[in-house]
């Protein structure tokens, strides 16, 4: 093969191997969450490796303490598994599941879901959570047939902030979930952006979410009322935000 040829094909491989760098993303993490993450910590929840429905998972629920919250007061508060991680913008997915653990008010609905950008566990994170009992395999009646997906930003945003100011639900959505069935959540962040997929299937998009992005710890989030389980976490950081929208 002629020199000038060799170079230019080395030149060009080595141009296909940058392109990844340069796009902006990190390495991805995964947890089976056969165990509990090395350097989890818990806010109010119980949390300890099970297997369930033909799963390893971590199952978690409140604590005794976290039941004696205030009705009314208990709901969209920190009550997750924090697992340590630099995560602002990129993917983050889990199997999850949620069922009523018969501890909760007639209207839990058996909440689950992911928090975020955790700076403090106590003052400001971000969150997606599912009302399984909410999903339109339970045929709920209107309008909970458009509230089994719910986006949060604690502390000054929860539900009933968002629902009372945008009566329009933006911040919920309808699913095809069912309790006590897993369910694969996706979530796909981009600065004050995020899309919401269950089961392969986007059923939530935001283009102005209500927390400045800012890097953070992620977490296994449980309402009251519920057990969760979770299973298969993938985490892909992306440092360049605008990736997402290519």
């Amino acid at each position: 093969m002629p020199r000038a040829l060799v170079l230019i094909t080395l030149s060009l491989a080595f141009f296909l191997t940058a392109v990844p760098t340069s796009s902006g993303a990190k390495p991805v993490t995964t947890y089976d969450l056969s165990e509990l993450p090395a350097g989890a910590t818990l806010h109010q929840v119980t949390a300890a490796p099970v297997d369930y429905r033909g799963r390893k998972a971590i199952k978690v629920e409140f604590t005794d303490a976290g039941l004696k919250i205030e009705p009314g007061v208990s709901v969209d508060n920190p009550t997750f598994v924090q697992i340590p991680a630099s995560f602002k913008n990129g993917t983050i997915e889990v199997d999850i599941l949620g069922r009523l653990n018969g501890k909760g008010p007639a209207d839990a609905r058996a909440f689950v879901g992911l928090v975020y950008r955790v700076v403090d566990a106590d003052a400001h994170f971000e969150s997606v959570y599912l009302r399984p009992l909410n999903g339109r395999k339970k045929s709920p009646p209107a309008p909970r047939d458009r509230r089994a997906i719910q986006y949060f930003a604690y502390p000054d945003w929860k539900f009933p902030r968002l629902r009372q100011e945008y009566p329009d639900g933006r911040y919920e959505a309808g699913a095809d979930i069912a309790d006590d069935e897993w369910i694969r959540l996706k979530l796909d962040i981009d600065e004050k952006r995020v899309k919401v997929s269950v089961n392969g299937k986007e059923e939530l998009a935001l283009t102005e979410t209500k927390a400045m992005p800012a890097a953070g710890a992620i977490g296994l989030w449980v309402g009251i009322g519920a057990e969760g389980y979770f299973s298969n976490l993938r985490l892909a950081p992306r440092s360049n935000a605008s990736a997402a929208q290519h």
